[in-house]
C-alpha cells in the first residue's frame, strides 16, 4: 500500500497532540483559505493579504511563538509546523507570517517599550495592523554593517533618510521596523508608515513569490519622536537576531513547499501512463521518488531536533538555524525542480503547484541570508577563522 511522503518514517509519532492540532488547523486554513486561489494570485500578481492576516490573527498564527500582547505563546514546533503548513500552499503566504511574527512583532517583542508593545503587537498579532521590517538595502543585501540608511539627531527628535529594498509587506504595513546607522552605532526604530517622508513602492515584474506584497522603501527626512527608538536595540547584533527567528520558520517552510511537490508528483505518476502502464512502476521514476522521500524526512527531522533544542533553551545559536536553511532549502529546491521533470510538460503548468513552488523556491534560497552567506557562518564555527571581508 502506497504511504504518503512524511509517513515512511512514521515521523507522526514523534509529535505531541498538540502539535498535530496545531498542524491540522494551519494545513485546514491554507486548503480553505490559499490552495484554492493562490494559482490566480500568483498569476495576477494580487493577494487579498489584509484579509488573509485577518484570518491568520483569528487562528492565532500571527506572532503565535511570542508571549503576551494578544500572541498565542505556542512552541518553536508548533509555530515550524504552522510554517511548514502554509508554505506548502505558497512560499509567499508563509513569509506574511513569518514578516510578520518573527521579524516585525519580534523585534517590538524583543527590544521596544512598553509602550511600543502596547500600541503595536496587539493589533499585530489579530492581524488588524501590518508590520515589515526594513534592513535590506538595494546596495548591501549580504552587508548590512555598511548600511547606508542614516538616523541623526535634531533636537528631540531623531531624522531618518535612507531607503530600503525587498521588504516584505511594506507597501500595506501599518509599522515598520527601521534599522539605520547612527553616531551611536546601528539602532531600531518603529515607524508608523503614515509619518511624513516615508514613502513605500510596490515592486512588480517579480518572478517569483507573486503571491506576496513587496517593496521599496524610501525614507526621506522623516521625523520621529525619541520614543520612536526601539531601547534595548543596540548594534547589529539586534537586527541579526530577528533574522535568526525569521529563519527558524524557513527551516520548516521550505520542508512544506518540497511535500507538496512530492506528493503533487506521486499522483501524477500513480494517473500518467505511458508504454501501457503508470510511469509511477518505471524503475527510473521510483528511484527518483524515493531519493526526494529519503531528503525529505532527513529534513524534517533536522527541523525537529532544531526545534526541540529551541523549546528546550530558549535559543538556537546562529550556526545552528544556518545548517536547517541552508540544507532545508537547498534539499527543497532540488526536490522541485525534480519533481518538475516527473510531470514532463505539464509540470510548467499553473494547474499543478510544482513550478510556483520552484520559483518561489528561488527567492527562499536567497532571503535572509544565502547559501553562501550560511556556508560562511558554518565554516567560521568550524575552523574559529572568518572568512568575511573586513
Amino acid at each position: 500500500m502506497a504511504v504518503a511522503p512524511l509517513d515512511l518514517l512514521d515521523l507522526d509519532t514523534l509529535l505531541t497532540d498538540e502539535e498535530r492540532d496545531i498542524r491540522a488547523l494551519s494545513r485546514r486554513v491554507a486548503d480553505d483559505r490559499v490552495r484554492p486561489y493562490v494559482a490566480e494570485w500568483f498569476e495576477s500578481g494580487a493577494t487579498p493579504v489584509r484579509d488573509l492576516a485577518l484570518e491568520f490573527g483569528k487562528l492565532g498564527l500571527l506572532g503565535m511563538h511570542l508571549t503576551g500582547y494578544g500572541c498565542a505563546g505556542a512552541s518553536a514546533v508548533c509555530y515550524g509546523l504552522a510554517c511548514m503548513e502554509l508554505e506548502a500552499a505558497d512560499s509567499g503566504v508563509r513569509s506574511l507570517v513569518s514578516v510578520q511574527g518573527s521579524l516585525a512583532m519580534y523585534a517590538i517583542w524583543k527590544y521596544g517599550s512598553e509602550e511600543q508593545k502596547q500600541r503595536w503587537l496587539p493589533g499585530m498579532a489579530a492581524g488588524e495592523l501590518l508590520g515589515c521590517f526594513g534592513l535590506t538595502e538595494p546596495d548591501h543585501g549580504s552587508d548590512p554593517a555598511n548600511m547606508a540608511t542614516r538616523a541623526r539627531r535634531d533636537g528631540a527628535d531623531w531624522v531618518l533618510t535612507g531607503g530600503k529594498m525587498w521588504i516584505t509587506n511594506a507597501p500595506l504595513a501599518d509599522v515598520a521596523v527601521i534599522w539605520a546607522r547612527s553616531p551611536e552605532g546601528v539602532i531600531g526604530f518603529a515607524v508608523p508608515t503614515d509619518t511624513p517622508g516615508f514613502s513605500a513602492r510596490e515592486i512588480k515584474h517579480k518572478m517569483s513569490l507573486r503571491a506576496s506584497s513587496t517593496g521599496e522603501i524610501t525614507l526621506d527626512e522623516v521625523r520621529l519622536p525619541a520614543d520612536a527608538q526601539l531601547p534595548s536595540a543596540a548594534g547589529l547584533k539586534a537586527p541579526l537576531s530577528c533574522l535568526t527567528e525569521a529563519r527558524f520558520g524557513i527551516i520548516w517552510g521550505a520542508l512544506g513547499a518540497a511535500r507538496d511537490c512530492l506528493s503533487t508528483a506521486l499522483d501524477y505518476a500513480g494517473s500518467r501512463e505511458q508504454f501501457g502502464r503508470p510511469i509511477a512502476g518505471f524503475q527510473l521514476t521510483q528511484a527518483k521518488l524515493a531519493d526526494m522521500a529519503l531528503e525529505l524526512q532527513k529534513g524534517f527531522l533536522l527541523a525537529l531536533h532544531l526545534g526541540r533544542l529551541r523549546d528546550s533553551t530558549g535559543a538556537l545559536r546562529p550556526e545552528q538555524v544556518s545548517a536547517g536553511k541552508l540544507n532545508n532549502v537547498r534539499e527543497a529546491i532540488k526536490i522541485a525542480r525534480q519533481c518538475r521533470t516527473i510531470l514532463g510538460g505539464n509540470g510548467i503548468s499553473g494547474e499543478y503547484p510544482i513550478m510556483r513552488h520552484a520559483a518561489n523556491l528561488e527567492s527562499v534560497l536567497t532571503y535572509e541570508g544565502t547559501s553562501e552567506i550560511h556556508q560562511l557562518v558554518i565554516g567560521e564555527k568550524l575552523t574559529g577563522l572568518s572568512a568575511f571581508a573586513g
